[in-house]
């Protein structure tokens, strides 16, 4: 019997704490990505840097810019990271993240970005485990904990931690931080503490 492949979300969060300490950060400490990078020898190219035809450039840069955030690509014995230097500082290091989430999860990608009909191409499990682990890089679970403690909103978060407020939103909810911290007001409040 061949089960559905998913993601560890614990191994995940493990190994982002793991990567987070070799970096010197405590739970409250916002990630610089661009160090992390630099701290796994992955070159990091904006994309408003490359050789491109003017019109390419403007087409990712102005037309549309939604489409193409970052990809980590293969470059001799390591990885590039090619960024759009376009988007704002919250969204690049979210991007910055999740490619970085790749490199240190050891993920194994092919020298393809597209399929034969033009469409990205790539492999969910990889993708929901970069996303997890991207996300416990940027807001570690602690300090979403933390945070819900002191009832922090979302534009808060998103501030401290130097991300979008979507991506501050998405952990606040998916660590189940708020949850927590209401669950331990409600047992404190009829503890009588």
């Amino acid at each position: 019997m061949t089960g559905k492949r998913t993601i560890n979300k614990a191994a995940c969060k493990r190994l982002a704490g793991e990567v987070r300490a070799e970096l010197g950060l405590e739970p409250m400490d916002a990630l610089d990505p661009w160090q992390l990078a630099e701290l796994y020898g992955v070159r990091v190219v904006a994309l408003g840097t490359l050789p491109l035809n003017h019109a390419i450039r403007e087409h990712f840069h102005y037309v549309r810019p939604h489409v193409f955030s970052g990809a980590l690509l293969p470059h001799r014995t390591g990885a590039v990271i090619v960024e759009n230097d376009a988007h704002p500082l919250a969204r690049r290091r979210s991007t910055m993240g999740h490619e970085m989430a790749h490199v240190i999860g050891e993920h194994k990608f092919g020298t393809s970005l597209v399929n034969e009909r033009g469409c990205r191409t790539a492999d969910k499990v990889q993708e929901d485990e970069a996303a997890e682990i991207s996300g416990e890089l940027l807001i570690p679970f602690e300090a979403a904990k933390r945070l819900a403690r002191r009832k922090a909103t979302d534009d808060e978060v998103a501030l401290r931690f130097g991300v979008s407020l979507e991506l501050a939103r998405w952990r606040m909810n998916a660590t189940g931080a708020r949850i927590i911290a209401q669950r331990a007001a409600n047992y404190r409040r009829a503890a009588g503490n």
